[in-house]
């Protein structure tokens, strides 16, 4: 659950919930029919989701080796049902304690940077297209948490700069 939303259970023995803080339990408890709309819409058409994406990218990048297209689309479902929890659960922190142990390193290992950064542009692009602009913006900040990690990819693979002073 969103660690806001987390903190407001901590000590009901202190204190009842402020008129903010109850506001705040409001938009979220209104907002969880919807979120499990979009959750159960991604569920149930993953497939038809990610197979533009995958042939794309096999389209985009045919000189990449098949094996490193199929694991990048691989980690791009994953990331997909990572960021459907996110979305239903309202934290885009999911996303960055679930990714950040292994999506950086895959694409490291692989070499699969501008594979990766290709396929989440892709897929945002399909789901801004297949769902209504407030369900695209429940689960745009999951996805912009695996932009910025792969972003932090680029800076981690940049050379040291020893003895530049």
């Amino acid at each position: 659950m969103n660690p806001t939303l987390e903190t407001l259970f901590d000590e009901p023995e202190k204190r009842y919930l402020q008129s903010d803080e109850l506001n705040l339990l409001s938009q979220y408890v209104s907002s969880v029919p919807e979120r499990i709309k979009v959750y159960r819409q991604l569920r149930d058409s993953e497939v038809q989701v990610m197979q533009p994406v995958a042939d794309q990218l096999q389209q985009r990048f045919s000189k990449v080796p098949e094996a490193a297209l199929k694991r990048s689309i691989q980690n791009g479902l994953l990331v997909l049902r990572y960021a459907a929890m996110a979305m239903l659960m309202d934290d885009p922190s999911f996303m960055t304690k679930r990714l950040q142990s292994w999506l950086p390193e895959m694409v490291a290992a692989y070499d699969t940077l501008a594979v990766d950064e290709a396929l989440h542009q892709l897929l945002a692009q399909r789901l801004s297209s297949s769902l209504t602009g407030q369900q695209f913006a429940l689960i745009s900040p999951a996805l912009e948490v695996t932009q910025q990690l792969l972003k932090g990819t680029v800076a981690s693979n940049e050379p040291p700069l020893i003895g530049v002073l």
